[in-house]
C-alpha cells in the first residue's frame, strides 16, 4: 500500500464536502454533487474513495425543488440524519431540510414535507454539534440572498439548541457572527459572507470554523472564532484566515468539515478547491490536510497542500 497521498482527492465536480466516520470506521463523504439530490463516496483510509451514488434524490412530493447544497450526515440513536439546503418550491427561497436513513449510504427520506424550520428568510449550511452534556446545537447561515444590511447583502451565522430528535430548534436562533474582519471583505463590498459553519470543542472551548468571501472566487477562505459557550459570544481569531489561496495553483479553499485519522491520533480538515484555479466556479474537488491546536489554544492548518503528504495515520 502506498504511504503517501496528494491533493486533490479523486472526488470531483462537487462542493461543500462533509466527512462522517461511521461506527464501523468507514468514512463517508457527502457533498453538493447533483442538481436533484446528493451523492456520496466511501473510504477505509481517507485516501482511496468509492463512488456509492445517490444517497438522497428529490421525489415528486419533495419540498425542495433545486439548489441542493451542503449536505451533512450524523449518526444518532442508531439512525443517520441528513441536514441539507434546498430551494423551497412554495416560495423559491432557500431553506434547510432533514432526512433520515438506517444506513450512512442511504436512501435518506425526508422527515417532513416542508423545511425543518422557517423564520421567513433564506437559510443554508446546517451543522449539528453534540456537546459533552448531551445537549445538541444547530448552526446555520442566514443567506445573503435575502439579508440586506446597510445596503449590503450579508450572510450571517446563527445558532440554536436542537431537540432530542434532531428535527426542530428549541427557542429563537442567536446571531453569532457577521462579516467584519478585513479578509472577509475581499470579494465585496456589496456582497459579504459568513457561511459553512463547523464546530469543534477543545480544552472546554468552542471553535467555530467558517468560510467567507464569494465561493466562486480565489478569495474564498476559512477562518475561526472561539467562545466559552456553544452559543457564544464568539471572538474571531486575529490571525484569520487560516486556510486561503497561497499561489496561482490553488484557488478558493473553503467550506470545511473536520475528521480524524483511522487511528484517531490526527485531525484532518476537509475542504474544496476550484478545479480550474484560473477560472473559479462551482466546479470544485475535495482536499484534506492536517490541522491541530497550538499550546496557546490557537487553531492551525498545515495547508493547503498540492504535494505528496504522508497518509493519515492508520490503526
Amino acid at each position: 500500500m502506498t504511504l503517501i497521498y496528494q491533493n486533490p482527492l479523486p472526488i470531483k465536480n462537487i462542493g461543500d464536502p462533509f466527512i462522517l466516520r461511521a461506527p464501523d470506521g468507514i468514512y463517508y463523504c457527502y457533498a453538493t454533487s447533483a442538481p436533484d439530490g446528493f451523492k456520496a463516496w466511501s473510504s477505509a483510509d481517507l485516501v482511496y474513495w468509492t463512488d456509492i451514488g445517490y444517497i438522497y434524490k428529490r421525489r415528486e412530493e419533495s419540498w425542495g425543488v433545486s439548489d441542493f447544497w451542503a449536505p451533512e450526515v450524523v449518526h444518532y440513536k442508531d439512525k443517520y440524519f441528513l441536514h441539507y439546503s434546498a430551494r423551497w418550491g412554495k416560495n423559491q427561497s432557500l431553506r434547510i431540510g432533514v432526512a433520515t436513513s438506517a444506513s450512512p449510504s442511504g436512501p435518506f427520506t425526508d422527515v417532513f414535507n416542508h423545511p425543518m424550520f422557517d423564520f421567513g428568510y433564506a437559510a443554508i449550511d446546517g451543522h449539528v454539534f453534540f456537546d459533552d452534556d448531551a445537549r445538541n446545537y444547530f448552526y446555520y447561515s442566514r443567506d445573503c440572498s435575502e439579508n440586506v444590511v446597510d445596503g449590503r447583502h450579508e450572510s450571517h451565522l446563527y445558532v440554536a439548541e436542537l431537540d432530542d430528535n434532531l428535527t426542530s430548534l428549541k427557542g429563537e436562533p442567536r446571531l453569532i457572527t457577521r462579516p467584519e474582519q478585513d479578509w472577509e471583505r475581499r470579494s465585496g463590498p456589496e456582497w459579504l459572507w459568513n457561511e459553512g459553519p463547523f464546530v469543534l470543542k477543545h480544552d472546554s472551548r468552542y471553535y467555530l470554523m467558517y468560510s467567507a468571501n464569494f465561493y466562486a472566487s480565489r478569495e474564498y477562505s476559512v477562518g475561526y472564532a472561539v467562545a466559552e459557550s456553544p452559543v457564544g459570544p464568539f471572538v474571531k481569531a486575529a490571525e484569520n484566515p487560516i486556510l486561503f489561496s497561497p499561489s496561482a495553483e490553488i484557488s478558493g479553499p473553503g467550506h470545511n468539515s473536520v475528521t480524524t485519522s483511522p487511528d484517531g491520533r490526527e485531525l484532518f480538515i476537509v475542504y474544496h478547491i476550484h478545479t480550474d484555479p484560473q477560472n473559479p466556479s462551482g466546479d470544485r474537488q475535495v482536499c484534506i490536510d492536517r490541522m491541530g491546536f497550538r499550546e496557546d489554544g490557537s487553531l492551525y492548518v498545515t495547508g493547503p497542500t498540492n504535494t505528496s503528504q504522508s497518509i493519515p495515520s492508520q490503526e
